[in-house]
């Protein structure tokens, strides 16, 4: 009975990081069941990167090197889950724009071979992650979206892997189908996902969980056209980098027009845990600081 918690709770942590964790030989269902966990795995991943902004306002508490804290901060992220997410959207671009046919575009997603539809496509989405995260980081709220981002990108690998089919007989997805669809975890995974939105960033956060589950049941549908009816490994990971890029450029441009209508009261009742902590960073000299209501 204790195993049927732990065991998929650990089996996420292996799979999207690099710790040095799991269970010996996980069951099909065990490896399914995972999929609840991933949104808590993306709040590890905020809590993380919050601590690294931590060590570095106490080095370096000027906003003029807040663009080397976003390379930073972006350079740990690919790091902590061992580039695997930046492997597959590599290998998801390079088949969805440089093969014509289905079988073709399977036969890319297996090759380790990069091509220049893959740079482009990693470069593009670096490139948002980092300018967004520069922006992001001198918003008065924008802690509590740092914390938040890579959880609801996470939760859209949960959604995707529920709602669509796997492509393949075999590959690192099988285990998801193989016992079924387990909606149960899904639920427990939008439950955590929904909670941590409204205590952190409130309707900010249910706007941001809403457009990032509809762009990605978008992009899901269409990549399952592109792919005869089925996603691959490659289209999760993808999907988790394009999704970060989509959630931290909707954070920025909704906390940014909460700020200057002076709505910070607005972004959630847990918000100002962040902020109400004196973070000195941001576009003025002075410590940033608001009480939630």
């Amino acid at each position: 009975m204790l195993r049927a918690v732990y065991a998929p709770l650990l089996v996420a942590l292996s799979f999207l990081t690099l710790l040095p964790v799991g269970v010996s030989q996980p069951t099909d269902t065990e490896i399914s069941r995972s999929r609840g966990w991933y949104p808590l795995v993306g709040l590890l991943y905020g809590l993380a990167l919050l601590g690294l902004v931590s060590l570095w306002t106490l080095v370096l508490a000027v906003p003029f090197f807040m663009p080397a804290l976003a390379a930073l901060l972006v350079v740990a992220l690919a790091v902590a889950n061992r580039f695997l997410h930046l492997d597959g959207l590599m290998d998801f671009c390079d088949a969805m724009w440089g093969g014509h046919t289905v079988d073709r575009r399977l036969e890319i997603m297996r090759d380790s071979h990069v091509g220049s539809f893959a740079v482009a496509g990693c470069v593009s989405v670096l490139l948002l992650k980092f300018a967004a995260l520069a922006s992001l980081l001198i918003v008065p709220t924008g802690l509590s979206g740092l914390l938040f981002f890579p959880m609801v990108s996470r939760w859209s690998m949960t959604l995707l892997l529920t709602v669509f089919p796997y492509g393949r007989q075999q590959g690192i997805g099988s285990a998801f189908v193989s016992s079924g669809r387990p909606w149960l975890a899904t639920g427990f995974a939008l439950l955590t996902v929904v909670a941590v939105a409204w205590f952190l960033l409130g309707l900010v956060g249910i706007l941001v969980l809403v457009v990032v589950s509809a762009a990605s049941l978008l992009l899901g549908w269409w990549t399952v056209r592109r792919l005869g009816g089925g996603l691959t490994g490659d289209c999760y990971g993808a999907t988790n980098e394009m999704m970060e890029a989509v959630a931290l450029l909707l954070l920025l441009v909704l906390l940014w027009r909460f700020e200057l209508a002076g709505m910070s009261v607005a972004v959630g009742f847990g918000g100002g845990i962040l902020t109400d902590v004196p973070w000195p960073i941001g576009y003025q000299s002075g410590w940033f600081s608001y009480s939630a209501r």
